[in-house]
């Protein structure tokens, strides 16, 4: 309770306050979340806790155009999140629980509970520009999810839920095991009553470190949050995760025929809510195609100085690659991660911030942990940028970005005329006279490139061909070849890879790009083979 206590000021609650808040927390002993939860609440199984839900009616109103809606706690949620609602002028308001806020289910059906549990989350919705078929006039959507942790999921008009974001990340993949900070407190803002956008501010808290988050949210198509965060390290912390993002990825395209992965026996040709890694940094842009099946995790960094952006992408966005009516797979938001310009408001000054908010993202790399996994509801694929500055007590840390959800590219949140890559595909060179079973000392690499300004033929109008550019930093690539593909009016490279004798430690890294008359018109397919 006594995050709560220092929750409530005599005042409005603004960016600067929560990140006093969190200077403080940082410079006391960490205390977890209350997890006090009735033996009722964590006693229920997965289909019990889907069965409690909240009233409409009961939904918090804000302005014209949007509402928040509460989740209960209970089974893996067990954590309690504090929700308070700001008011356009005057102090915050504590949401209080309510039993009566809920339909709780057959399973809780007579229970009670007290106003203190609490709530483990909130969703935000929005009345549309159009509203959708068949929905009554004025129907909000959901669009925004904060759940668990510091997890947060966003989606565009039209799209399904699919990756997520998350506050921070703390020691991914480190032989010291994960730490998950937790949003122990919001304050949902209230809008101007015609408003197209909301703020939501944020109290982060780990064993690590304390934050403060304020996120400028501006749903539709695409839906953009522009986070705003101060964090205070109450320790050393080798591994910090910026601007996180967690995905699935069972299976696609990018997996058989990779070296040591295992194929999936599954009706549907692709699974996943991400199948690739996108990386800006100055004028190149990478591809690196999701993998797994793999017999161990895979690690990769991709270097920035300075970081123009990143995201996990849904490029395959049509039916057939997924042929399943529910999940609906192609309609999974790709997420953008774009660093801010630097930062001048006086809050962010307030809150410690140094001159540059995007100073954080001034050197680093973005990392890609590729984790096996054989079950579709497990987010095994995280990408987040890890800073080479040191993180160390006393020292806060000012970071300023945006959030943008990406459907069917080309976007305008990813700038620039490079082609991009939209699927790669590895199989045996010996395709006339085909060897069972394949020789593992020869594979055989088909990547599509799609974009407008492809020349469509092979010889540009100013008679320029176009040329594969390949390396690889083990083995050789031998035969590379750029070709038109007339019936999807994109270029594909063909290219034969051959290990070394003796593999070498660590990644095997192959590249391969566009060019024409000596210029770049693709961006960099990175692939670990």
């Amino acid at each position: 309770m006594a995050q709560e206590r220092q929750a409530v000021t005599d005042g409005p609650t603004t960016f600067a306050t929560v990140s006093a808040m969190a200077e403080r927390l940082a410079g006391a002993p960490y205390v977890a979340p209350p997890e006090d939860l009735p033996g009722a609440l964590a006693g229920l199984t997965y289909d019990q806790y889907r069965a409690i839900v909240f009233r409409p009616a009961a939904a918090l109103r804000l302005g014209r155009h949007f509402s928040a809606q509460l989740f209960h706690r209970g089974f893996l949620q067990r954590k309690r999140c504090a929700l308070y609602l700001q008011p356009k002028a005057g102090p915050a308001q504590a949401v209080a629980y309510e039993p009566g806020l809920f339909e709780l289910g057959r399973a809780l059906d007579g229970q009670s509970f007290p106003t203190t549990l609490g709530f483990a989350g909130f969703r935000l919705h929005f009345a549309a520009t159009e509203t959708p078929p068949g929905r009554p006039r004025g129907f909000q959507e959901e669009f925004l999810v904060f759940l668990g942790a510091s997890y947060f999921r966003l989606r565009g008009e039209g799209q399904e839920y699919g990756l997520s974001a998350r506050g921070a990340a703390i020691g991914t993949g480190s032989a010291a095991g994960e730490e998950f900070p937790d949003f122990t407190a919001h304050w949902i803002c209230e809008p101007e009553d015609d408003a197209k956008t909301i703020t939501v501010l944020s109290l982060l808290d780990s064993p690590s470190l304390s934050g403060a988050y304020r996120f400028e949210i501006a749903p539709g198509d695409p839906a953009h949050i522009q986070v705003t965060a101060a964090l205070h390290p109450r320790k050393d912390i080798p591994q910090l995760g910026l601007a996180p993002l967690t995905s699935m990825f069972l299976h696609g395209q990018n997996g058989p025929g990779a070296r040591g992965a295992k194929p999936f026996d599954d009706f549907r040709p692709q699974v996943h809510d991400s199948d690739g890694l996108v990386v800006r940094s100055g004028a190149d842009r990478l591809w690196r195609p999701l993998v797994n099946g793999r017999p161990s995790p895979q690690i990769s960094a991709f270097r920035a100085a300075p970081l123009s952006g990143f995201g996990l992408m849904q490029r395959e966005r049509t039916f057939a690659a997924y042929l399943d009516v529910e999940a609906r797979q192609e309609a999974r938001p790709g997420l953008w991660v774009e660093p801010a310009a630097p930062a001048t408001k006086p809050e962010m000054v307030a809150a410690g911030a140094s001159p540059r908010a995007g100073d954080a993202f001034a050197a680093g790399q973005v990392q890609l942990f590729e984790i096996p996994s054989v079950e579709e509801y497990m987010d095994n694929i995280v990408a987040a940028f890890v800073p080479d500055a040191p993180v160390r007590p006393g020292h806060p840390i000012a970071l300023a970005y945006g959030l943008t959800t990406v459907g069917a590219e080309p976007v305008p949140a990813l700038p620039g005329t490079l082609a991009r890559v939209i699927s790669t595909r590895i199989g045996s060179p010996d395709r006339l006279r085909p060897v069972d079973p394949p020789i593992p000392g020869r594979r055989l690499y088909c990547i599509d490139f799609a974009g407008p300004d492809l020349p469509q033929g092979a010889l540009d109008a100013e008679g320029a061909g176009v040329a594969a550019i390949v390396s690889a930093s083990a083995g050789t690539m031998h035969d590379p070849v750029a070709a038109p593909v007339p019936q999807t009016g994109g270029w594909r490279i063909y290219v034969e890879w051959r290990p070394p004798a003796a593999m070498p430690p660590g990644d095997v890294v192959l590249r391969a790009h566009l060019t024409r008359a000596g210029r770049r018109i693709s961006e960099t397919w990175d692939a670990a083979a």
